[in-house]
């Protein structure tokens, strides 16, 4: 039975395993405290363990400050694991702000406002040959969307019309991860086939739930917080090419539009 250890338990991943639960894998995974169905993430006998039987590892834990702390206090174990298959979950912040060039895999990295971020995707690349990296755009599924935002009276439109973004809707994040179990290790841009400014995401949103548009605000009418503000300091396409070609993946979802469809049919 195959069987994967997930180090860090957050939403892309916990639709992760119950999919592989689902196709009769063994899951075993981190939070930051032990539940049920968990260890907790500083269990340090037990996580050694599950490295040492797992024959795939995950991580999708984020930097702390300047490290990472799967890497801080695993990385020697994981560096020597058995496992055939390890993943780990970067972001496109990697990329910086590329004024809405394209960006793909060979473009430069640590340029931008997530270091931390671009030095733990490298120190991950550097932690053995057979490392998949996974960046990822904006994240959205059901129960996380713009419809939520709209719901919640949370959602915004930016008075910035040359502001580009990507987004992935989680499934396509996950079909593109089971892919690379038979694909080659190295770095994967998961993203849509339609980058466009949020703005149009937000009002697709309110044309589904039939609600009016909200009002178009500067960046200091909107009063953002600090990092929703930091979302608009960076501009890029993010190019998915090197998924299709080596993996043989497509989103599911290669707009927006459809990949809100499918989350208001879910909600409903």
């Amino acid at each position: 039975m195959p069987h994967m250890l997930i180090l860090g338990l957050g939403y892309t991943a916990s639709r992760l395993a119950d999919r592989l639960r689902a196709d009769g894998w063994h899951i075993t995974a981190t939070r930051r405290h032990a539940d049920a169905d968990t260890l907790a993430f500083d269990d340090e006998p037990g996580v050694r363990a599950a490295i040492a039987s797992a024959t795939h590892i995950l991580s999708s834990v984020p930097p702390e400050g300047d490290t990472d702390p799967v890497l801080a206090r695993y990385g020697t174990t994981l560096a020597a694991a058995p496992a055939r298959w390890i993943g780990y979950l970067s972001s496109t912040g990697v990329y910086g702000d590329a004024r809405g060039a394209w960006v793909d895999e060979g473009s430069p990295v640590g340029t931008g406002r997530r270091t931390a971020r671009a030095e733990a995707d490298l120190a991950w690349g550097a932690l053995r040959s057979d490392v998949r990296r996974f960046r990822l755009p904006g994240i959205y599924g059901p129960g996380r969307s713009a419809l939520d935002r709209v719901r919640a009276g949370k959602a915004h439109r930016i008075d910035l019309p040359d502001q580009i973004f990507s987004r992935v809707h989680v499934d396509d994040i996950i079909a593109g991860i089971i892919a690379s179990f038979n694909g080659p290790p190295g770095i994967y841009n998961l993203a849509d086939d339609l980058p466009c400014a949020q703005n149009r995401v937000i009002e697709a949103a309110c044309d589904m739930l039939g609600l009016p548009h909200p009002p178009l605000l500067t960046l200091e009418q909107a009063a953002l917080s600090p990092m929703a503000l930091a979302f608009y300091a960076e501009n890029r396409r993010v190019a998915n090419g090197r998924a299709k070609r080596l993996l043989g993946w497509s989103p599911r979802y290669p707009t927006y539009g459809q990949g809100l469809a499918a989350c208001h049919s879910a909600d409903a």
